[in-house]
């Protein structure tokens, strides 16, 4: 009964959904911003209230559902109008040529490869490498004014700071017992397919292991039931929050709480990603304050982990936790717990998955067809080429040339944002945010996380082209000095 009901507000919901995004496309950035934030937490709450199986699987398409209308919208608009929405570039040319690689790859037959990828995962396998290109031409056809990237900014703010708060508060509140006995675990292990051998079954990364036997920390997962995918967020929120103006009181708290949640996730990368968007956003804007923020953020990370043992809250691990530890200890000597030691298990295991991504991908330069790497892999049970590195995974799955365009790509993508700096701040702030989000991918899978591969992709696409004197704040349609992205 459970399942018909779910179906039938589904059904409500997207048609009133789908038909605010075809009015007006750049609602679908509105929706994903929040939607997308609580995603995890609504599919587990459904999967827990008897909604499993295609019909889950249905639901959770909302988010490519209205992309996939927000792009036809503004496709048909094309075609009316007999031109495109944005003059073409040089970054679009590489998004293009990106896409149509991985596309190759997704139908060359797996062996003539060497890969073992079924239909499934080469499905998931190409919907994770082309959303981002998606959202981004998405991006690219949005007029997105001073006042539309001031509530946009502003929705992020206000979300990030929600899931913070949220996540601030259940980290202490919510033993973890009961996250063992809900249905989280059974949401990502048999809805979502991942192996996960957490406490109870729960991800890896619930908690931070410091190496005891008797006890382990918890972390903030939040709403996305991630301490790394709300990492991220935070970490777009408060560099984006540079570049809004006025209700400074308001403004100062959010970004108050969203550093607290972010120092909870206790994502060392994720602040190390902060203090490299803030040094982009200083050299970009020539401003002295943004530097105080790094020297601030640096100190407050590294204080932080040293104190994070003492202060966060903890867990005891079960019989069959202490089984599985004992194990891994045994087949993984040497480990540490202390969080800014280079033997910590967690930078120990980020590093060892690089060096065996790019020995993969050097070594089998040809790649092994998509679907044959990270969290696609891991979900359909295909031998891992490549894992924890969008870089090395990319290349497992499409060769060095995939590979190559989509460092070019992304490459290219930043230095539009930043030559996009000198005529908006709030191009400057994405542009430090995507910097922030370029780095954190050279040791995880951060398109993986769909908050990340919808909305910081549109919002870039969206600003890769602001060049106008005239409107300073404006968008690339404000006036007619416009310049192509790839000019």
């Amino acid at each position: 009964m459970a399942a018909p009901l779910a179906l039938a507000l589904y059904a409500v919901f997207i048609l009133a959904a789908g038909a605010a995004v075809w009015l007006r496309p750049v609602r679908a950035l509105y929706l994903f911003v929040v939607g997308l934030a609580v995603h995890n937490a609504v599919g587990a709450a459904l999967y827990g209230a008897g909604v499993h199986g295609a019909a889950l699987t249905a639901i959770e398409a909302w988010k490519e559902i209205l992309l996939g209308v927000a792009l036809l919208r503004v496709a048909l608009e094309a075609l009316h109008a007999r031109r495109l929405p944005f003059t073409p570039g040089i970054v679009d040319a590489l998004a293009l040529a990106f896409a149509l690689v991985v596309l190759v790859y997704g139908v060359i037959p797996q062996s003539a490869l060497g890969g073992h990828a079924g239909h499934k995962a080469v499905l998931l396998g190409l919907k994770h490498d082309l959303i981002p290109v998606g959202a981004y031409f998405l991006g690219r056809s949005l007029t997105l004014g001073r006042a539309e990237l001031r509530r946009l900014g502003w929705t992020i703010a206000g979300a990030a700071a929600a899931v913070a708060a949220f996540g601030l508060v259940e980290v202490y509140a919510v033993p973890i017992g009961l996250w063992r006995s809900s249905s989280v675990p059974d949401y990502f292990n048999k809805q979502l397919g991942y192996d996960y051998h957490g406490t109870g079954k729960l991800p890896e990364n619930f908690v931070y292991n410091t190496g005891s036997e008797s006890h382990f920390l918890r972390r903030l997962v939040s709403v996305f039931l991630s301490p790394l995918a709300t990492s991220y967020m935070l970490v777009v929120a408060l560099l984006l929050s540079v570049a809004l103006n006025g209700r400074r009181r308001l403004l100062a708290a959010l970004a108050v709480v969203s550093f607290a949640g972010l120092l909870w996730t206790f994502s060392r990368a994720s602040v190390a990603a902060l203090v490299v968007g803030l040094c982009l956003f200083a050299l970009v804007r020539r401003r002295a304050w943004p530097l105080a923020a790094v020297v601030a953020a640096a100190a407050l990370g590294v204080g932080f982990a040293h104190v994070f043992t003492s202060i966060a809250p903890e867990g005891h691990w079960t019989k069959a936790d202490l089984a599985y530890q004992r194990k891994r200890a045994r087949q993984h000597p040497g480990a540490s717990g202390q969080p800014l030691s280079l033997n910590e298990s967690s930078l120990h295991s980020h590093w060892e998955n690089l060096k065996h991504g790019l020995h993969t991908d050097v070594h089998h330069p040809q790649g092994y067809g998509v679907g044959n790497a990270g969290q696609t892999a891991s979900r359909t049970n295909v031998p891992l080429e490549a894992g924890e590195s969008n870089y090395t995974e990319i290349a497992a799955e499409t060769g060095l040339v995939g590979g190559l365009l989509w460092i070019a790509w992304g490459l290219a993508l930043l230095v539009a944002l930043v030559l996009a700096a000198r005529f908006s701040v709030f191009a400057a702030a994405l542009a430090a945010a995507f910097a922030a989000i370029l780095a954190l991918a050279i040791q995880t899978d951060v398109i993986g996380d769909p908050w990340v591969a919808y909305c910081v992709w549109a919002l870039a696409g969206a600003l890769v082209a602001v060049r106008t004197r005239a409107f300073p704040e404006g968008s690339r349609t404000s006036g007619p000095a416009a310049v192509s992205s790839g000019s």
